[in-house]
């Protein structure tokens, strides 16, 4: 009985101090916030014939970890059970430009290449509507 209790303390004081988890999530948190500086979003300025152009994007970020311990399944004498992971990236899209002139400052947005799911689903849809319409034009 005192070894279980002597296993759930370290597992407790494990846990208060975060554990490996934990430290896999300080070390990705501060690699990524070494690169979120304004630069990332604002490009660096760019001039030509009088004009300053500053490339604005939208950066996004993501990341996991995971942990784990405690027993094997296995029963009495198996070895202890472990784990740990984790992943991150992140993206930037260019959403327009700022442009500075000799008549003021402007905020250029650049268009998406690709068209909105919603554009493209209503656009089908009308699509098939006028097909339809004229289906029973050339028949009637």
């Amino acid at each position: 009985m005192t070894a279980a209790k002597d296993d759930a303390m370290d597992e407790a004081k494990q846990a208060a101090e975060g554990g490996m988890g934990a430290r896999l999530f300080e070390r990705v948190m501060e690699r990524m916030g070494g690169r979120a500086h304004v630069t990332a979003v604002f490009g660096e300025p760019i001039e030509r014939g009088g004009v300053t152009v500053i490339p604005v994007a939208r950066l996004r970020w993501f990341f996991g970890a995971g942990s784990g311990s405690g027993p094997a399944q296995g029963g009495e004498g198996a070895a202890m059970g472990e784990g740990s992971g984790g992943g991150g990236g992140g993206g930037a899209e260019p959403v327009g430009y700022v442009e500075i002139g000799p008549s003021g400052t402007t905020f250029r947005p650049i268009s998406d290449v690709y068209p909105s799911p919603a554009f493209v689903l209503v656009a089908g849809l009308s699509a098939a509507l006028v097909i339809r319409a004229l289906a029973k034009l050339l028949r009637g």
